[in-house]
């Protein structure tokens, strides 16, 4: 995939949107309310296509990192990582098919699975190795499972959006 002008627009706003709906929601609690997040890279991934989610989060965490400089160096691996998760989980599920409709079910499967893994990767990072917080059950109980249904409720939208508006849209 060629980097056009298209794609680095759509990249750009995609992960300016990110960085605000994370900025402006506290830390650990934005682990938790991650719906934009999530919803945008996976819309990123049916635009963009191939590595789209990645693309997306590397200018999310490329901002964050900036605004975060204590912890610059996970805030970009993580958001990386949650790029290629959810790229990965796309095609593993073969989410896209040759007309390209998306399958609802492997869409929210796909962003599920990848957002469950980063929001609780992020937290024990956070808790067990750099020992920024004290562990909590009430709070991994909450990201796993608030995290978990951010997942769902942004691979529903972004099926509904794209097979509703987006599907006919090319970059």
């Amino acid at each position: 995939m060629g980097l056009n002008t298209k794609t680095v627009t759509v990249a750009t706003l995609f992960g300016a949107v990110i960085f605000v709906s994370k900025t402006v929601v506290p830390s650990p609690i934005d682990k938790m309310f991650i719906v934009v997040h999530a919803l945008l890279l996976a819309l990123g991934a049916l635009l963009l296509r191939r590595m789209g989610a990645t693309y997306v989060a590397l200018i999310a965490g490329v901002l964050t990192a900036l605004w975060r400089t204590a912890l610059a160096p996970f805030t970009f691996v993580f958001d990386i990582l949650y790029g290629l998760l959810v790229d990965g989980f796309f095609f593993i599920f073969k989410v896209n098919t040759a007309d390209d409709d998306v399958k609802i079910g492997r869409l929210i499967a796909s962003m599920t699975v990848s957002t469950a893994l980063v929001g609780l990767l992020t937290y024990y990072v956070t808790v067990l190795s750099l020992g920024l917080l004290q562990r909590n059950l009430v709070l991994e109980v909450g990201i796993l499972v608030i995290g978990t249904l951010n997942g769902v409720v942004a691979g529903y939208f972004a099926s509904l959006i794209w097979n509703k508006h987006l599907k006919e849209a090319k970059l």
